[in-house]
C-alpha cells in the first residue's frame, strides 16, 4: 500500500477509469485481509464476552488496515470527495465497504455500467455503553470523566474528600504501593460518606502493585523537622511558613510547611495571637504566631528557619505567672536521598539492606559508593551487563556493569550536573532487560482478597503478558468478583508491544478499560516517543471499544503550585480525547479539578477521540469590507 502511484485527476478535471480500478482492487484487498485475519483469531474471538464479539472483530480489522501505510491512498481518496478512512477506528468494516461501494458506483457511471457493490452493514461502536459500565454514569454536561489518585492525608480529611467529588471527581484511585489496609478503609469510608451526603456515586478503583521494581530502604536520618519561611535571592523574607499544630488524626484544612503533633488539652490553651515559644535544636529562640484557631488545631506562622526534634518544649503562656509546656514526641526520622552525580557508581543489593550514601575523604575520593537495594531481587538472574537502568521516571540513568548474585554495580551516565537525589520507593526501569514478569505478585494475591470487598475497578501494574490478564481473571473468579471491571495500565515496553494480544484477553469479561500511564511508558519507550505512542495506544483501544484513562503528571504544576504552565493547560485539552482523565493529588487539587472540569466541557464541543466536529468558530464575523 506504500507504493507510489499517479494523481487520480488528470490534468483537464476528469477521472480515469484506470486509476479507479486500481483504488477499487486496493480496498477489496483490504477488506479481504480484515476478513483473513479474523478468521485466524476465531478461537480467540469465541472465548471474549458477548458483549465483545462484534468489538474483538472491529480491533482486528483494524489492525490489518494498519499494517500497511495508507498515506498516498488517502490523498487519492480524498481528491475524490470521500472518506480518507483516517476516522475509521470504531467501524473499520463500514468505512471499507463505504469507500469500496461509492467507487463502484463512480465507475459504473463513467462505464455506462451497473455497479457491483457489496451489501453494506452498519456497525454500531459499543464504546459509549462500555464506558459507561466501567466508569459509571457520564457526569451531568460533560461527557468525560476525572480520576483523583489519593494520598494517605485524604484518609483523614473528609472535607476535601467531599468536596473533591462536589467539584468534579468521578473516581477515586487508591494506589496498593502505598500505605495499607487499615488507610485503604478509611479513604473508602470517607468516600462512601460523602457519596451519601451528596447523594452522587464515585467509582473506586485499587491499583495493584505489580512486578514494579522500586528502590528500598534508606538508613534513618535524625528525628528532626526543619521548617523555612519563603526567601528571596538576597535571604528577605517574602512569606513565613504555615504550621499546622494539632493532635494526630486531625488534618491541616490547607497547604502548610510543616505539621506538629500535639496534644488536645494542651491546645486548648492556645488561643488566636499567642505566641508559641521554643528552643530548636541549635539552642535559637524561635515562636509561631498563632494566626488561626479551627477545625481542631491551630495555624501557626514562623518567620525564621527552625529545626524541631523529639523532646523540643512548645511553651505559650505567661513564663512568670502561668505557662503550659508541651513536649514533643514521635518527631519521624528525616529521609536523607542519596545525592548522586554522573560517573558515580552505585550499588544496588539484592538483600533488603537500607541504602546509604557514598563515603568520601578529604579529598573527595569515594571510599564506599552509595548503596540501595530493589524490591524484586528475582531480576538479579534477568539482568546483564551492559544494558540500561533508569531510576525515578527516568530522572537518573545508568548502566549496569557488574552483575554479581548479590548485587549490581551500576555506573550513573546522567543526573542533574548538581546531582540528583534518590529516594526509597522509587520506580527502577531496565527497559532493554527480558525480566518475565508476568504473574501476579505474592502481594497482588494478598492484597486482592481485600480488595474485592470494596473496588469497582482493579487496575494491573506493570502488566506485560496475557497469562498475568489471566491469573486476575481467575483471581477475580475465585472470589466471586466477575463484577468487578478490570483495567490494564499500559506502562511498559512489553505492554504496548503485545497490546493487541492483552486486548483480546482482557476481553474476555466485561467491563474493562487500559489506563495509558505516561511516566514509565515514556521512561521505558523513551520520550520523544512517548506522543506517537500514546495516540497509538487511543487509536487501538478505540478500535476494540474499550475507555481509556489518560494519566500521569495532568495538570502537575498547578495542582502543586497552584498555577498552571501553557504546556499543561494544552496537554489537559488533549487529553480529553481520552474517556476519563486522571490528576495526582496536591495542595491545589481543587483548583485542578475545576479546570480540567472547564477544559473538558469546552474541549468537547470541538472534537469527539481525532474527529473535529467543527462547531461554529468564536472570532469576528469579516464585514466583507477587506482590503
Amino acid at each position: 500500500m506504500a507504493e507510489k502511484e499517479e494523481i487520480l485527476i488528470s490534468p483537464d478535471g476528469h477521472v480515469t477509469t484506470e486509476e479507479l480500478v486500481k483504488l477499487v482492487n486496493q480496498i477489496e484487498l483490504l477488506l479481504q485481509e480484515a476478513a483473513a485475519l479474523e478468521e485466524v483469531y476465531a478461537p480467540q474471538i469465541r472465548k471474549v464476552h458477548p458483549a465483545f464479539s462484534k468489538s474483538a472483530k472491529n480491533l482486528l480489522h483494524y489492525l490489518s488496515l494498519r499494517k500497511h501505510d495508507i498515506r498516498h491512498l488517502q490523498m487519492q481518496l480524498s481528491s475524490l470527495g470521500l472518506s480518507s478512512l483516517g476516522r475509521a477506528e470504531s467501524h473499520v468494516l463500514a468505512n471499507l465497504t463505504s469507500v469500496f461501494n461509492q467507487l463502484q458506483l463512480l465507475l459504473a457511471h463513467l462505464e455506462n455500467g451497473n455497479p457491483q457493490v457489496l451489501p453494506f452493514v452498519p456497525v454500531e461502536s459499543k464504546l459509549k455503553p462500555n464506558i459507561e459500565a466501567l466508569l459509571g454514569e457520564k457526569p451531568h454536561g460533560r461527557e468525560d470523566r476525572i480520576m483523583v489518585t489519593f494520598s494517605t492525608d485524604l484518609a483523614k480529611n473528609y472535607e476535601l474528600v467531599r468536596d473533591m467529588i462536589k467539584e468534579g471527581m468521578n473516581c477515586a484511585r487508591i494506589n496498593c504501593a502505598h500505605d495499607d489496609k487499615k488507610v485503604w478503609g478509611k479513604m473508602v469510608k470517607q468516600i462512601k460518606k460523602a457519596e451519601k451526603e451528596l447523594d452522587q456515586k464515585c467509582i473506586i478503583l485499587f491499583d495493584l502493585m505489580g512486578p514494579k521494581l522500586r528502590t528500598g530502604p534508606l538508613m534513618p536520618g535524625p528525628e528532626v523537622i526543619p521548617i523555612h519561611p519563603i526567601i528571596d535571592e538576597v535571604g528577605q523574607i517574602l512569606s513565613p511558613a504555615k504550621v499546622w499544630l494539632a493532635p494526630a488524626h486531625v488534618a491541616p484544612p490547607m497547604p502548610v510547611d510543616a505539621t506538629l503533633v500535639v496534644s488536645s488539652d494542651w491546645l486548648a490553651e492556645v488561643n488566636k495571637g499567642d505566641e508559641i515559644r521554643f528552643l530548636d535544636t541549635r539552642r535559637r529562640k524561635r515562636s509561631f504566631i498563632v494566626m488561626q484557631k479551627r477545625g481542631g488545631g491551630v495555624i501557626g506562622h514562623i518567620f525564621k528557619s527552625a529545626y524541631l526534634t523529639t523532646g523540643t518544649e512548645l511553651r505559650v503562656g505567661d513564663k512568670d505567672l502561668l505557662e503550659y509546656i508541651e513536649v514533643l514526641k514521635g518527631v519521624p526520622p528525616l529521609v536523607i536521598p542519596l545525592l548522586l552525580r554522573e560517573g558515580q557508581e552505585l550499588i544496588l543489593h539484592k538483600e533488603n539492606i537500607p541504602g546509604e550514601p557514598a563515603v568520601f575523604d578529604k579529598k573527595g575520593t569515594v571510599l564506599q559508593p552509595a548503596h540501595i537495594s530493589c524490591t524484586l531481587p528475582e531480576v538479579f538472574s534477568r539482568v546483564k551487563a551492559g544494558e540500561p537502568i533508569l531510576f525515578d521516571d527516568g530522572e537518573i540513568e545508568g548502566v549496569i556493569e557488574e552483575v554479581n548474585t548479590e548485587f549490581l554495580r551500576v555506573r550513573i551516565t546522567s543526573a542533574d550536573e548538581a546531582g540528583s537525589k534518590l529516594r526509597p520507593d522509587k520506580g527502577i526501569n531496565l527497559p532493554e532487560s527480558d525480566l518475565a514478569l508476568d504473574h501476579l505478585t505474592e502481594k497482588d494475591k494478598e492484597d486482592l482478597s481485600y480488595v474485592v470487598k470494596h473496588a469497582d475497578i482493579v487496575n494491573l501494574s506493570f502488566v506485560s503478558h496475557p497469562e498475568m490478564v489471566e491469573e486476575l481473571q481467575q483471581a477475580l473468579a475465585s472470589h466471586k468478583a466477575n463484577h468487578i471491571g478490570i483495567m490494564l495500565k499500559i506502562e511498559t515496553k512489553a505492554a504496548f508491544s503485545n497490546l493487541p494480544h492483552l486486548l483480546l484477553t482482557l476481553m474476555r469479561t466485561h467491563p474493562v478499560g487500559v489506563m495509558i500511564a505516561r511516566g514509565d511508558l515514556a521512561v521505558e519507550l523513551g520520550w520523544k516517543r512517548l506522543a506517537e505512542v500514546q495516540e497509538e495506544i487511543l487509536w487501538i483501544a478505540e478500535a476494540a471499544h474499550l475507555p481509556v484513562v489518560w494519566a500521569t503528571q495532568v495538570l502537575e504544576k498547578l495542582t502543586k503550585k497552584g498555577r498552571p504552565s501553557r504546556a499543561e493547560i494544552t496537554d489537559a485539552a488533549m487529553a480529553q480525547r481520552a474517556d476519563c482523565v486522571m490528576l495526582n493529588k496536591g495542595p491545589f487539587i481543587l483548583k485542578s479539578i475545576a479546570m480540567l472540569d472547564d477544559i473538558m466541557r469546552r474541549m468537547q464541543e470541538h472534537q469527539y477521540k481525532k474527529t473535529a466536529l467543527l462547531r461554529m468558530l468564536h472570532v469576528s464575523e469579516i464585514d466583507g469590507q477587506l482590503k
